[in-house]
């Protein structure tokens, strides 16, 4: 099966998306920055939580690095998104995330879409150096 009919058929059926390290989709695929734990933190923090059109920050816990969002496309039921982040073997941070669509169907890839904006907003807040921990 092609990768465009894979899609389709996991956005027909599947209701939500994680990243893995191996994700056969580049989207899913989570972060590893060589980036202090502070910085990423701030700036994941900063597109959760209003960063994103129709994201909603629930719940933050840096001890923990898991943040806790919530996103509504307004077209049915939101996606829960959980963003963990933190320092691999190396010493390096971390990012993985994942969204789960509260509706009864398949969410036809938007929780998948909504973890590459997630990403997509934070590579660029971090490429800009702007940003310094809370």
């Amino acid at each position: 099966m092609s990768l465009g009919l894979r899609r389709l058929w996991m956005g027909l059926t599947k209701s939500g998306a994680a990243t893995s390290p191996n994700a056969e989709d580049p989207r899913l695929r989570g972060r590893t920055y060589a980036i202090p734990f502070d910085v990423v933190w701030a700036a994941a923090l900063a597109v959760a939580d209003g960063g994103l059109p129709r994201w909603r920050l629930v719940e933050a816990d840096d001890h923990e690095g898991v943040i806790r969002a919530e996103s509504d496309a307004g077209l049915g039921a939101p996606s829960d998104i959980v963003i963990t982040i933190t320092l691999d073997a190396n010493a390096q941070t971390r990012v993985d995330a994942r969204a789960a669509y509260r509706g009864t169907r398949g969410d036809m890839g938007a929780c998948t879409r909504r973890i590459a904006r997630f990403f997509a907003a934070l590579d660029r807040d971090l490429a800009r150096g702007e940003l310094v921990p809370r």
